[in-house]
């Protein structure tokens, strides 16, 4: 696998929504949202990361991350997500590589630490967990999941930006 991950570029928009969708196709607990959501959040400046992977000439996945609120008023904290690999790419490393290398990117941004919602089993080996003192309300606890990058973990409910509730 010839695999660059590079930050998104403007003519990468389109692929991206495309990829976005396929992904979450056919995933369970999807509100089949996914790619107007991160249409919405770089419409509203809120990437804070916009990660690719290519193969060749191919964009092969993208990964998301967004600033959050936390109700503690602590800042620096951001949401993973959505990540997407292509359907016919998933199970050979691309949304590690792209996990790994957002962290990188939010450590190198001197940020606080990062939430996600997704399976504790997949995201556990990237330092995720949950964290019953930090919470997305509505949300099962053990899917709500958080990495420190700075002085451990508040207790807050966590908000998402309003990009988040995009569907068309």
């Amino acid at each position: 696998m010839n695999l660059s991950i590079r930050n998104e570029q403007p003519n990468d928009v389109n692929a991206i929504a495309r990829l976005t969708e396929a992904a979450f196709a056919n995933a369970p607990h999807t509100s089949h949202t996914e790619h107007f959501i991160v249409a919405a959040l770089r419409k509203a400046g809120q990437l804070s990361v916009s990660l690719v992977a290519v193969e060749g000439d191919d964009l092969v996945g993208h990964v998301a991350v967004s600033p959050v609120t936390l109700s503690s008023g602590d800042a620096g904290w951001h949401g993973l997500g959505p990540i997407s690999v292509r359907p016919d790419r998933q199970g050979r490393g691309i949304g590690s590589a792209l996990m790994l290398e957002a962290i990188e990117r939010l450590n190198a941004m001197d940020s606080s630490g990062c939430v996600l919602l997704g399976d504790p089993g997949y995201y556990a080996r990237f330092g995720f967990r949950a964290c019953e003192q930090l919470v997305l309300p509505g949300v099962p606890a053990e899917y709500f999941q958080a990495l420190p990058l700075a002085d451990g973990i508040p207790a807050a409910e966590v908000s998402y930006h309003a990009a988040f509730e995009a569907n068309a």
